[in-house]
């Protein structure tokens, strides 16, 4: 016999949290347990998290999403979810929170034992969760346990909620009144504590109010001070609440913790003591953990000592509002979007002067008119000390010290089905060869950070936790070219490349494998796929940049070395269809609106060895974006065949575009000149319809030089 109501009612408050979202809301979908509704509630969140809420609610129709019209905070964003519920009990998530496999049936067992409508509170254990996804254990949950008075460890019977007009506060530490009023509330026997782990609490390292510190936490004093006059009583739990309050250096900065100590020692009547006592005990402390933590420091080439001292000597320079630093895959040359940002700027903002970094061994495959510095070199320091603006898909080289004025544009190069950032500490063979520090210092660094599309924003936010950049949203100028090129620009491409006319050109781009360090190894057997698909067709082969200029192919006249070819975008613009693994081209390539063929024969090892965000190969539109093969053999068969270009390959290919290229439309680098150099506000990408890329190469006119 079904329920009249669900005997859970989790709500889930959602601002800012556009990259821990989702897994929030899976974490409760996917509950063994599925008795439930899941009330979101759109706190007038300025990032993609309506979009998120709106595909989970269209997926399950247990969410409920709810959708506030001016932003009010956390605390009137869980009343009005509560104000929605209709479930026997009351769960409150953060939306960065998860619930662990297996809590909602625990906690229905432990109803069950104790009678359906028996208790009012039931506390539940919890762990909390860093940046780093270093696991700690939570207070106990029970009541006479160390543990600060917070929503999400404890589940309300919603009657009993209601009956006492419990609500969170309006503003900071807005959970402490109603926890304490229901502990203090509930009646002899109607509370119970089942010890289990069943939330996970995930602290991020930026963006939360908990980890910005500042005068803000003072307002925990405010929070107990009512309760306190009302209840004496409540004096042991305030005061363990406020010392940890006080101590963690996320909340109350060390300028800040005298006065937090004596307010509180007020508020709780003396319970703390002298403030001199406190701070005599933690010297102590302290000096007993720094003993053995000294680590000696390898000595810097004299040459380094001279360079860096110049570098400390340019940073007391002016910055030179014109100079424009850009990078590329570390130091290899102008390349991907901050090429295209480049050239865009060259056209709207002349003003601007541009230096590349390139490493010394690249300096010789510039462009023409390229003006550039060696990484390294004391020209380099010098531009990274003066210069305004900073563009970069990668890093650049040394340490730098980044200044108040500069703005730092991270584009990155590529959307990620890989895992990338902090998702890679998961991964023992990766996490061995990254220094995650350095990762977290360089995203400090960051003040914009370019997307093609939400996916890749979703990933970022979460991979790349800080509070110093802003999302952009614009679209990848590397893109552009797939919507401006001409036929006649495409007939010449394919003529220098030496495609004959009539001929079907594919792009064969297979990612770097993790480990490798014998130089390109085909998961293809190139000279069996041409010689099998006849001279129809010709290869054209683009080993990953990681293995150099050259694939170092069989001779064949159908296979085509592009390894060193300076622009990939000709190259996609080129090939009438692409056959990739799981390089992120596919998703750029998705934007020509033409065949792309997925070769897999590894893809197991690789999500187990390199961990993706998606499955490829589940064959579900926006996952798969066209013909798939796990073999050799099945490739071969897909194009003999013709499967790899049918009507189920387009609908794959049109649900793939739509959700990673609706920011590309031929104006990306427009729009992030104008934003970034020119600090104006551009139009954002229009939603639909799709833009018409480029034309296919099947339209494109034989060039006039061609002689075949």
């Amino acid at each position: 016999m079904s329920r009249s109501r669900p005997l859970f009612s989790v709500v889930v408050p959602v601002h800012r949290v556009q990259g821990f979202l989702r897994a929030t809301l899976e974490s409760v979908l996917d509950q063994s347990y599925g008795d439930l509704e899941l009330i979101v509630v759109d706190d007038r969140s300025p990032d993609g998290c309506g979009a998120i809420i709106a595909e989970c609610a269209e997926a399950d129709a247990r969410v409920l999403p709810l959708a506030l019209s001016v932003h009010q905070g956390p605390g009137p964003a869980r009343n009005a979810g509560a104000a929605h519920a209709c479930g026997d009990h009351l769960l409150f998530l953060d939306g960065d929170d998860l619930l662990l496999p297996g809590a909602l049936g625990a906690l229905a067992t432990r109803l069950r034992e104790s009678g359906d409508d028996a208790l009012d509170v039931l506390r539940f254990g919890h762990e909390r969760s860093d940046w780093w996804e270093r696991v700690t254990p939570g207070a106990p949950p029970f009541p006479d346990a160390p543990s600060p008075p917070v929503a999400w460890n404890r589940l309300f019977r919603r009657e009993f909620w209601l009956r006492h007009q419990l609500a969170f506060a309006d503003g900071p530490y807005e959970e402490i009144a109603p926890v304490v009023r229901a502990e203090r509330l509930v009646a002899y026997g109607r509370a119970a504590s089942l010890d289990r782990v069943c939330v996970r609490v995930r602290e991020r390292r930026a963006g939360g109010f908990a980890a910005t510190p500042g005068r803000g936490h003072f307002r925990v004093l405010d929070a107990y001070a009512p309760l306190l006059a009302a209840d004496p009583g409540l004096r042991p739990t305030a005061a363990a609440h406020l010392r940890a309050v006080r101590d963690d250096p996320g909340r109350i900065p060390p300028a800040g913790r005298r006065a937090f100590h004596h307010a509180a020692d007020r508020l709780l009547d003396g319970a703390l003591g002298p403030y001199t006592v406190h701070r005599a005990q933690q010297v102590i402390d302290q000096r007993k953990g720094a003993a053995g933590e000294l680590v000696g420091r390898a000595k810097k080439s004299a040459r380094a000592r001279i360079l860096r001292t110049a570098y400390r000597a340019d940073l007391h320079r002016p910055l030179d509002p014109h100079l424009v630093v850009h990078g590329a895959y570390w130091n290899r040359g102008v390349t991907c979007n901050p090429a295209a940002i480049h050239a865009k700027a060259r056209e709207l903002t002349p003003q601007l002067r541009h230096l590349w970094v390139v490493g010394a061994r690249y300096a010789e495959r510039l462009p023409p008119g390229i003006d550039y510095v060696v990484a390294g070199s004391r020209a380099y320091w010098r531009a990274m000390a003066t210069a305004a603006y900073l563009v970069n898909n990668s890093s650049f080289p040394g340490g730098f010290t980044k200044r108040p004025g500069q703005v730092y544009l991270q584009t990155h190069h590529g959307t990620p089905l890989k895992s990338m950032g902090l998702d890679q500490r998961r991964y023992p063979a990766l996490a061995a060869t990254m220094d995650f520090d350095k990762i977290l210092a360089h995203v400090d660094q960051w003040d914009f950070s370019l997307s093609a599309n939400p996916h890749s924003t979703e990933i970022w936010d979460r991979v790349y936790p800080s509070s110093s950049y802003t999302h952009l949203n614009l679209g990848y100028p590397r893109n552009d070219r797939y919507f401006t090129a001409t036929s006649d620009e495409i007939a010449a491409i394919r003529a220098s490349l030496g495609i004959e006319p009539g001929r079907r050109a594919i792009l064969y781009a297979p990612t770097h494998r993790d480990g490798r360090t014998d130089g390109f190894a085909s998961p293809l057997d190139l000279a069996a796929f041409v010689r099998e698909l006849g001279d129809e067709y010709v290869l054209l082969v683009r080993a990953h940049y990681f293995h150099g200029t050259s694939a170092a192919l069989p001779e064949d006249p159908r296979l085509l070395d592009v390894t060193g070819h300076p622009r990939v975008e000709d190259l996609c613009l080129a090939a009438d269809a692409l056959i990739t693994d799981y390089s992120s081209l596919m998703f750029d390539y998705a934007c020509l609106d033409r065949p792309i063929v997925v070769h897999a024969p590894d893809w197991a090892a690789y999500r187990a060895t390199r961990g993706t965000y998606f499955d490829l190969l589940s064959g579900c539109p926006g996952e798969t974006p066209g013909a798939v093969a796990t073999s050799d053999d099945e490739l071969i068969g897909l194009f003999r065949e013709g499967a790899w270009d049918t009507d189920a390959t387009d609908k794959l290919r049109t649900a793939f575009r739509v959700r990673f290229c609706p920011y590309d439309d031929g104006r990306a680098a427009e729009r992030v000149v104008r934003r970034v150099f020119l600090d104006e506000e551009p139009p954002q990408p229009a939603p639909a319809p799709m833009p018409s890329p480029a034309p296919p190469p099947g339209s494109a006119p034989p060039s006039p030089g061609w002689t075949g």
